[in-house]
């Protein structure tokens, strides 16, 4: 497991950072798209509700990458590779919440009827930094 350089912790753990994942298709293309994250244990978790592009491309041991700008000073930022290790309904709904209580201070608003959540940790496999 890739080490994230402690003096971008920070970005991981206490600002808003939001990241863009990338991902790939069925087609070989890429896909991106901005999230809401997480960091626990060493894995990035993110989440998203089963159907959407994110949860097509992101099965087991699928490779991703993050890029994460810092939103005090757009030339630092950390970009990260590395593999869904896990993916998982129990207790996304839960985490979902987490996650829009760090951005948005309140539960998660955007819940539609029959929704399904689904959480996926992300296992660092390298990380390059910059600023």
């Amino acid at each position: 497991m890739a080490v994230v350089p402690d003096k971008y912790l920070d970005l991981l753990g206490a600002k808003k950072a939001f990241a863009n994942i990338a991902t790939v298709m069925k087609d070989a293309t890429p896909q991106v798209t901005p999230v809401w994250f997480d960091y626990a244990g060493g894995k990035i978790r993110v989440n998203t509700a089963r159907g959407r592009v994110k949860s097509r491309t992101m099965r087991k041991g699928a490779a991703v990458a993050l890029s994460i700008m810092d939103p005090e000073n757009p030339y630092r930022y950390l970009q990260i590779r590395g593999r869904v290790v896990n993916v998982t309904e129990n207790g996304a709904d839960a985490h979902i919440d987490s996650l829009a209580n760090k951005y948005l201070g309140q539960k998660y608003p955007f819940r539609q009827p029959g929704e399904v959540r689904v959480m996926y940790e992300i296992e660092p496999t390298s990380a390059q930094a910059m600023g």
